[in-house]
Order: structure tokens, then sequence, then C-alpha cells
């Protein structure tokens, strides 16, 4: 089989998708080690017969709904190519924009912490482009900061439920893009999200139950002035706001995603 062939072949088997021409060419850089220009560039090349049965069983897992990024093992975030596993959420662009705000009330030899790490997307994105900035990240699954790990050897990585073993007023800044879907959705059911980890998606009737508890808790770890920040599903914009306040936060700032989607909200602990 050569270069052109299995493009073909890929795009036919996963026709019914809306990616199907992305992932196929994904799957076959995969296999190849190589960057999609030369699969343009050497349509002749024959794949070996290893590559080719690699190659097929990649692309049916994918006809089985799969996500490319675990097939792959990895996903680009950030300025970032992050490893990721089956006991890891897939990083999403929306993500990034929780990074961002980060950056944006970062100041020299701040601590923060990200809670609920999985891959370490957004303490290994804020380290990358902060060396001024001490990181921390915890999470309470060892499997997950066992990729984590591998993915920033700078970052300071910790197993712990949110932010129980954090010491009072020890450190300016605690972001977090926690479980926020509630246990009904129909989204759960659908597209990557079937294959990720319920525990990393969920949290309670509501999706709220999480965030209550970072939020609650956030007052005793921040030093003055510290902030928080976390991410959240587009229609709970209003009912996080009130729990920032509730917990006593300033300057509560909801901020929208590329979609116009509410995505995070951030507040200052005085």
């Amino acid at each position: 089989m050569q270069i052109a062939s299995a493009l073909l072949w890929g795009n036919k088997v996963l026709a019914a998708g809306e990616s199907a021409k992305i992932d196929t060419e994904v799957l076959l850089c995969h296999v190849l080690l190589c960057e999609p220009s030369r699969l343009h560039s050497w349509p002749e090349q024959v794949l070996t017969a290893a590559e080719q049965q690699q190659f097929e069983q990649l692309v049916n897992q994918r006809q089985l709904g799969h996500p490319v990024a675990y097939l792959t093992a990895n996903r680009g975030f950030w300025s970032l190519d992050l490893a990721v596993s089956e006991a890891t959420l897939i990083p999403r662009p929306e993500t990034e924009l929780l990074v961002e705000c980060a950056l944006d009330k970062l100041t020299t030899n701040n601590i923060m912490v990200d809670l609920g790490t999985g891959s370490g997307a957004i303490a290994c994105s804020i380290a990358a482009s902060r060396s001024d900035v001490q990181v921390l990240a915890m999470d309470y699954s060892a499997a997950a900061l066992q990729v984590a790990r591998g993915n920033n050897q700078q970052v300071s990585f910790w197993r712990g439920g949110w932010s129980q073993a954090l010491k009072s007023q020890s450190v300016e800044m605690i972001v977090s893009n926690p479980p926020y879907i509630a246990a009904n959705d129909p989204h759960l059911r659908q597209g990557d999200v079937r294959f990720e980890p319920q525990t990393a998606l969920v949290s309670g009737v509501d999706g709220l139950d999480d965030l209550r508890l970072i939020i609650a808790d956030a007052p005793r770890c921040l030093k003055r002035d510290g902030w928080l920040m976390v991410e959240h599903g587009y229609d709970q914009a209003e009912s996080v706001k009130q729990l920032f306040l509730a917990a006593g936060f300033e300057s509560v700032t909801g901020v929208q995603d590329l979609g116009g989607q509410d995505r995070v909200t951030y507040g200052q602990y005085t």
C-alpha cells in the first residue's frame, strides 16, 4: 500500500466522520513518524507490512469512535505537544483561555497551583511561558500524574484531593479545570467524551459539586490579594459567580471563549 492509497482508504473508512481527512492524515503521520507535508510530497512511498497493519488498526479504532489523541497518545495544547492517555482528559482549545487569564495576573516569584491537573496541560503551559513563577500541580489520580510528570520535569506534581494538601495562605493563584458536567448530561454518551475518564468529567446532579469544594476552600489557601480562576460549563457562569461572591471574592469576572460561550470565572481574595 502506497501513501496515496492509504489516505484514500482511510478517508473511505472514516467517511461518516466530519474530520475524516484530518484524522486519516494524523494517524498516518503518527505511523510514519513524519510531518503532513511528506504525505503529499511522497505519495508513491510504500508502507512496510508493519506500518500498514498499524495504520489499518488505528483507522479501524477511530471508526469505532476512539479519540485520535488516545490513539496517538499526544495532543497539541498552547505551544506544547503533550502526552495523554486514557487516564487523562484530552486537552481542549477552550481551556487555553484559562492559561491566558492566569498569565495575565501572575507576577514575578508567584506560586500558583493547578488543581486536577490531568495531563498537566495548564500547569505545563504556564511553566513553559513563565520561568519566574513556581508552578505546582495536583491530581488524585496516580495514573494521570504519571503522564503529567512526563510532560514537564520543572513542575512540582503532588497527589491529593483538590486543595486539601495545601497549607494556609501558601499560594498567590489557584487555577482549575475541574469536572463540571451534570451526571445526566446526554453529551456524556457522545463523541470523544464516551472514552474519557468519567471521574474527570462528572460532578454531581448539577455539575457543580467539585466547583463548590474548590471555591469554598480557596480563601484558606490563598495569600492576600490572591486569585482563583476556574473553567466551567457554558450555562454555569451565574451559579459560579454566586459561589465566588459567597466565598468572599472580589473583582469577580467572567470571560467568554472564542465561540462566545461563558467559559472562565476568576476573582481576587483580599
